[in-house]
């Protein structure tokens, strides 16, 4: 029932954050007020008549309290300033004339009502709000005091009482102000100064987000600067196989008629666009992962990027180390940014090349592990590293190369990008023994088993003859 009853509370369409905090609260104190003062006064009505001269007190608090249900109804239409000064106003206006007709000295038995305007004009309108109500509660003690003095019914002894607890009466009521604005001008001060850390820290976090997406470019630029040379020797290849297939009309034997020249002929154009097209893949490729995009999540099978990156990840390593890519056929679909995991694995095949000796041995294995993780493999036969080196590895800006020849921000940049899409990488290692990352990514799971999966070919499915995909000497 509670629960109900706040939920109602809270769903006043306040624009302001403060203000909908003060809302619920709000909303309760006027119910209240609205219907325990037409309670309080049937109660009192119904053992004993109104006393003599309080049918004024009776009036006004009926108003106070319709004027407390309609404030309601205001911060239930949104205007929650609007309904708490019209309150106040009530509050005072009751005041006054009560003061006005009673005096101050019959009224000094109960201030509910003038404490309560103190805390609410302070609570919720704030600081100017609460000294322009003092200065209005001093006008209504003076015009009670007044009243007093005039009011020829009461006693010399009455008016001495008036005027001695009058400086006593204005005292307690400055100290409570004062009170007010101090405790309330601490809170404000506070929450300011935590809206500004906040919304520092929102720039700091924007700014990180840059200067991440800025790293992850370099890092991009800096293997695409490392393929270049791999490149231009896989496009010479290319034009080698296109020349080939050129010069065959030159092999033709004389015997061959006009249709088996045709043929001959249709055989090497159709090799030529093959490679061509080959050639097109691989710039494709290489453009799209050195350009500089936002992250973009999709999903894919983690073989079939592997296979596509194979020719670069070759011409990453001199002729005589061996690459072997290993796993099952079965689609291993994970969810991330694409040009990210490119970047990921020809980092770490980067940093294995430089590790390794002459003939040495790079190998990817892709497996399934427990809780429907897949897990990329990357081993060498390196140097290896020593257990505290191991231990520094993925910090920004660390690195056991020159400066000249790794800025450190490659693994950290790799640990980052797999955090992101809700995996982990670690790292196993001895000196001499060769190096091995982990990197564990979530399945994703497709609505058909070979959704994302693509055999291994060329531009837009086609398979590539053997003269085509033959590379460079093996590597």
């Amino acid at each position: 029932m509670w629960n109900r009853i706040s939920s109602w509370l809270q769903r006043a369409p306040v624009s302001d954050a403060v203000d909908r905090r003060n809302a619920p609260v709000m909303q309760l104190l006027l119910l209240l007020y609205g219907v325990a003062l037409p309670v309080n006064w049937a109660w009192h009505l119904a053992s004993r008549p109104i006393p003599e001269g309080w049918t004024i007190v009776l009036v006004l608090d009926l108003i106070t309290a319709a004027l407390a249900l309609c404030s309601v109804v205001l911060i239930r239409r949104g205007s929650f300033r609007l309904a708490i000064k019209l309150f106040v106003g009530a509050l005072l206006a009751s005041l006054t004339l009560a003061y006005h007709r009673l005096g101050a000295q019959a009224q000094l038995i109960d201030q509910v009502s003038v404490i309560l305007t103190l805390v609410i004009s302070g609570l919720v309108l704030g600081r100017r709000a609460l000294w322009t109500v003092f200065g209005l509660l001093l006008v209504v003690f003076a015009i009670g005091f007044i009243a007093d003095i005039n009011n020829t019914e009461q006693t010399a002894q009455w008016i001495r009482n008036s005027l001695r607890n009058a400086p006593s009466l204005v005292l307690s009521y400055l100290l409570i102000t004062i009170l007010l604005d101090r405790t309330l001008t601490a809170l404000r001060e506070s929450l300011a100064e935590s809206n500004a850390r906040r919304q520092e820290l929102q720039l700091e976090m924007v700014e990180r987000e840059r200067t991440q997406a800025q790293l992850v470019h370099a890092q991009k630029m800096e293997a695409s600067g490392r393929l270049a040379s791999g490149v231009a020797h896989d496009f010479n290849h290319i034009l080698d196989v296109i020349l080939g297939f050129s010069a065959q009309r030159h092999r033709l034997p004389e015997d061959v008629g006009l249709a088996g020249q045709n043929a001959a002929l249709a055989d090497s154009l159709e090799g030529v666009e093959i490679a061509a097209r080959r050639g097109t893949a691989i710039t494709r490729k290489l453009l799209s992962f050195s350009r500089k995009d936002a992250p973009r999540p999709e999903v894919f099978d983690v073989g079939h990027a592997l296979r596509e990156l194979q020719p670069m990840l070759r011409q990453l390593f001199p002729p005589d180390v061996r690459f072997a890519l290993e796993g099952d056929a079965d689609p291993a679909p994970v969810r991330m940014d694409r040009s990210g995991f490119d970047l990921m694995i020809l980092n770490i095949a980067a940093n294995a090349r430089d590790a390794m000796p002459a003939q040495g041995r790079f190998r990817i294995r892709i497996a399934r592990t427990a809780g429907d993780r897949i897990t990329i493999a990357l081993s060498d036969n390196g140097e290896g590293m020593h257990a505290a080196v191991m231990a520094r590895i993925f910090e920004p800006f660390f690195s056991t190369k020159s400066a000249a020849e790794g800025t450190g921000l490659g693994l950290a940049v790799i640990r980052d990008l797999v955090q992101a899409a809700g995996g982990s990488i670690s790292v196993d290692s001895a000196p001499g023994a060769g190096t091995t990352f982990t990197i564990a990514l979530p399945q994703v799971r497709t609505e058909t088993s070979g959704a994302g999966v693509m055999p291994e070919t060329g531009i837009a499915g086609t398979a590539l003859p053997e003269a085509a995909v033959r590379g460079p000497p093996a590597r």
